[in-house]
């Protein structure tokens, strides 16, 4: 059968139509954009959703190679799900990218890993004027009252005072109620128990462990220390931990409380380690969001 010369042009003209927009074999696909990509990653990560977050850093280091900040949070995810194959890949990856950030991943894996072996101990450890004692804020009552679980944390800072007599003493917690920050009203409990007051730093502006370890760091920097024993509840004990040893303090003792002691003292279940993985990536400094 002939074609007349009309249809001949409409078939050319629709076929060229639909070359150009990249509908032969299907829809065009678009580029994966690389931020939108991250962001979805870490809000997966901060929701639990561990999976689907390094599913999305797959992607996104398949578009972009040199993400150095994806790299860095598919290894720690990877170390997390116990994926050693990926870990090891993203580590390569990364040290050829950007060493530095190659090695601080590394440390916050060496830090998790160490947080997670932390027994809680009720016993003060005996340290000298290089090392500071670091006591973590809890969220004061609406007066400005302490609450009874930052009253246990003091008494365990204060008793690690005494066995150390030379050692400065950091309180830190920002949070104001009622006029006061919970390191001002640490403070003033521990100067009511008889600690110098010159003795104390206090750290007011911190409003999550993360920024205890960050803040709290560099108070102790300032104060010529070079490592801490940590303060705080049994159950908080291994953040903080890991937040410190990422914010670039040496930890040395991991000073608790009583209470609820005997429940935290074998190390957590896997699942119960994301908390101490997605604060050691914010203490690292990776973006939340960009």
């Amino acid at each position: 059968m002939k074609i007349s010369r009309h249809w001949k042009t409409t078939v050319a003209t629709t076929f060229a139509i639909v070359t150009i927009t990249g509908l032969v074999g299907g829809p065009a696909q678009a580029a994966p954009d690389p931020d939108a990509l991250y962001n979805s990653a870490q809000r997966n990560f901060t929701d639990g959703n561990d999976d689907a977050g390094r599913s999305e850093l797959r992607e996104l280091i398949g578009a972009d190679p040199t993400d150095a900040e994806a790299l860095s949070l598919q290894a720690i995810w990877s170390h997390y799900a116990g994926d050693l194959p990926a870990l090891t890949d993203a580590m390569a990856r990364l040290s050829v990218v950007d060493p530095g950030m190659a090695a601080g991943t590394n440390n916050v894996i060496g830090a998790v890993t160490a947080a997670v072996g932390t027994l809680p101990n009720p016993l003060p450890a005996i340290v000298g004027p290089q090392t500071g004692i670091v006591v973590l804020g809890y969220g004061l009552l609406p007066d400005g009252a302490l609450r009874p679980e930052l009253v246990n944390r003091l008494t365990a800072a204060w008793l690690q005072a005494i066995a150390s007599p030379f050692s400065p003493v950091v309180v830190t917690g920002g949070n104001p109620q009622n006029g006061i920050t919970e390191a001002e009203a640490m403070r003033n409990w521990l100067v009511g128990k008889g600690l110098p007051a010159n003795r104390i730093s206090v750290e007011s502006r911190a409003g999550s462990t993360v920024q205890n370890a960050l803040f709290s760091t560099n108070m102790l920097r300032d104060l010529g220390a070079n490592s801490a024993v940590v303060v705080t509840s049994p159950n908080h004990i291994r953040r903080a931990v890991a937040d410190f040893i990422v914010a670039g303090t040496r930890v040395v003792g991991a000073t608790t409380s009583l209470e609820q002691l005997a429940s935290q003292l074998l190390p957590p279940a896997k699942q119960n380690q994301r908390g101490i993985y997605l604060d050691a990536t914010r203490t690292f400094q990776l973006a939340t969001a960009r």
